[in-house]
């Protein structure tokens, strides 16, 4: 259980969902580092659990003055940084037909800018050879009714998996990404009626392939890999986890 020993790493969203997920398995791999996320509440809770090896640091991913602090806090921390998940995004729902200039700007700001701009600002406090690692999204390969602005913005970062890690090359910092399927989050609150979640992902279970919907340790366990120097051959992947959807559904 050492495969991340020594490594300092940085998750945003890492107070929730699938952000704290990784942030359980890396812990459960030695690592140490900073979870980065808006909400006091859950930050504090997660930090807690996680235990002294990990700090919790609050900040907006959409503000680069947030961004650069963050990076500085780590660094003044642990010496170093190692890894870097930028996993911190929402899904948004609408339609060309309805979706207006300010959602646009707030879902690209979240789910693409945020996610440039975290690893621009990561890169002079990340140690050379280090694993940069992004968070996707099956809606960049499937049309999702309502999701396609979100489905835009995650197709773009699965692109800039490649355009960094061809930027990185003379430093050895490795880019790869993760693409998740449904998986279970408290993101279900948002689009579901509390009465009505357990029901839903019982439908999202039965037209997966797999036969249920993922858990935030499903993708933590592909984080470790991509962190570790068990992917050190891979860059510019994209870890398709998502239960067999977009390859083998109907």
């Amino acid at each position: 259980m050492s495969k991340l020993k020594n490594k300092v790493a940085v998750i945003t969203g890492g107070n929730s969902g699938i952000g704290f997920g990784i942030a359980e398995a890396f812990k459960s791999e030695g690592a140490a580092g900073a979870i980065v996320g808006r909400n006091h509440l859950t930050l504090e809770l997660s930090a807690a659990q996680l235990g002294s090896d990990f700090i919790a640091i609050n900040a907006d991913v959409t503000n680069l003055a947030d961004l650069e602090r963050v990076f500085k806090d780590t660094a003044e921390k642990f010496g170093k940084i190692d890894v870097l998940v930028a996993n911190a995004g929402a899904g948004t729902t609408g339609t060309v037909a309805d979706v207006s200039e300010a959602e646009y700007n707030k879902t690209m700001d979240l789910n693409l800018k945020s996610v440039y701009f975290t690893v621009q600002k990561a890169l002079p406090y990340m140690n050379d050879g280090g694993s940069i690692i992004l968070i996707g999204s099956n809606a960049a390969h499937r049309a999702y009714p309502s999701f396609g602005l979100y489905g835009a913005a995650k197709a773009a970062v699965i692109f800039l998996a490649k355009s960094f890690s061809s930027d990185l090359l003379t430093r050895k910092i490795r880019v790869n990404v993760i693409t998740p399927g449904t998986t279970d989050t408290p993101a279900f609150d948002k689009f579901v009626p509390a009465e009505k979640i357990e029901a839903v992902k019982t439908q999202f279970a039965s037209v997966m392939p797999i036969g249920r919907i993922g858990q935030p340790s499903d993708i933590g366990k592909t984080a470790v890999f991509l962190a570790s120097e068990d992917s050190s051959f891979l860059l510019g992947a994209e870890l398709l986890v998502d239960g067999g959807m977009t390859y083998l559904a109907k």
